[in-house]
């Protein structure tokens, strides 16, 4: 099989497992924290070790435009991967829908993003969270991927970090730090959720622009 092929058909599977077991995990615990941050954590650890000499397990839009900024894939490469991660979310979230449909628990929810969830978050309160947490999060992903000597525990990094960010954004934002992770979901379970979207889809590629120009700044855009 073609390499490039290989990459984004990788980036698909993990990205699937992403939001498959993330949001599934959202939707059983009914939001709870520690539970959903756990969940998103364990994942990315699951998918970096299982496709990351593939791919190196973007499964986030915003990681591959950082990736992109900082000259570490190219535009070919970052259009494949958003194309297998728009497919990857699409079969996570509708695998959660065929799992739910087969209890009593409905399929109204998916684990969309929302925020004003009774704390009274304004929109631009929950796009400035989001812009935050993507930055914080990308941020560690470019540094810890950007030496070779720190290969073997970026998965651990990177998935503890996720986890990190989710515990102060859940009961705001629900933290998506994503676009396609948020994306799927929404459009899915339609509504309040697909109003919303926009925030989602904007802010993290806001936070990993930032973050990239930072990291580039600040390490000379190291490549791997």
């Amino acid at each position: 099989m073609e390499k490039n092929l290989k990459k984004y058909i990788a980036e698909a599977i993990g990205t699937m497992i992403l939001v498959l077991f993330g949001c599934g995990t959202a939707v059983l615990t009914g939001g709870d924290v520690v539970a959903t941050s756990l969940a998103f954590g364990l994942a990315i650890v699951a998918a970096a070790y299982a496709i990351g000499d593939i791919s190196g397990c973007h499964v986030n839009p915003a990681v591959s435009l950082a990736m992109l900024i900082t000259q570490k894939i190219t535009v070919t490469d970052f259009i494949g991967y958003v194309a297998g991660q728009l497919v990857g979310a699409f079969a996570g979230s509708g695998l959660l829908y065929a799992f739910l449909s087969c209890t009593n628990l409905g399929t109204g929810n998916l684990g969309a993003n929302s925020f004003n969830g009774g704390n009274g978050l304004t929109a631009c309160g929950a796009f400035l969270v989001e812009i935050v947490l993507s930055f914080v999060f990308i941020y560690t992903i470019l540094g810890v991927t950007s030496d070779k000597a720190k290969a073997t525990i970026a998965p651990i990094v990177i998935g503890l970090t996720l986890c990190f960010v989710h515990l102060i954004g859940m009961n705001l934002t629900g933290t998506s730090v994503n676009p396609i992770r948020s994306l799927a979901p929404a459009i899915m379970q339609g509504g309040e959720a697909v109003r919303q979207l926009w925030i989602f889809l904007v802010a993290p590629c806001i936070g990993a622009a930032f973050s990239a120009c930072t990291f580039t700044l600040l390490n000379g855009g190291k490549k791997k």
